[in-house]
């Protein structure tokens, strides 16, 4: 719903928006139904595995849904927030990767760092035009 006044979206940034959290709910469904894709190298059969493998799926739809919300809104605020969790995420996958010794998570997380800034970057100069 759109207040007067209020600019609107580009419709790239609504559908990257979208791509984005289409992409975090399928996550969330793969770490729920078919953990060991997503964690190769841990014992799922480890007691509270199970328990931390599903709050991580909850929070990973929890991003997901609030993405599609602000994208359905086409909501500049909220999406700006998201925006700023998923750079703050990617930034501690960053440094998770550095601590595993993971390359694949370090250049994802570099990728989606500057993916989110990015966006972060032109939906703000949106704002402001």
């Amino acid at each position: 719903m759109m207040i007067a006044g209020q600019k609107t979206l580009p419709k790239w940034i609504l559908i990257i928006s979208g791509v984005f959290a289409l992409m975090e709910i399928m996550v969330s469904l793969s770490i729920w139904f078919s953990p060991k894709s997503v964690l190769e190298t841990v014992d799922l059969n480890a007691t509270g595995v199970d328990y931390l493998i599903r709050m991580w799926a909850v929070r990973q739809f929890a991003l997901g849904f609030i993405f599609a919300f602000a994208t359905f809104k086409k909501s500049l605020p909220m999406l700006t927030i998201v925006y700023i969790f998923f750079l703050v995420m990617f930034v501690g996958d960053f440094f998770i990767g550095i601590l595993q010794k993971e390359n694949a998570l370090i250049i994802a997380a570099v990728v989606m760092c500057i993916l989110s800034s990015a966006l972060l970057f032109a939906i703000n100069k949106e704002r402001v035009d």
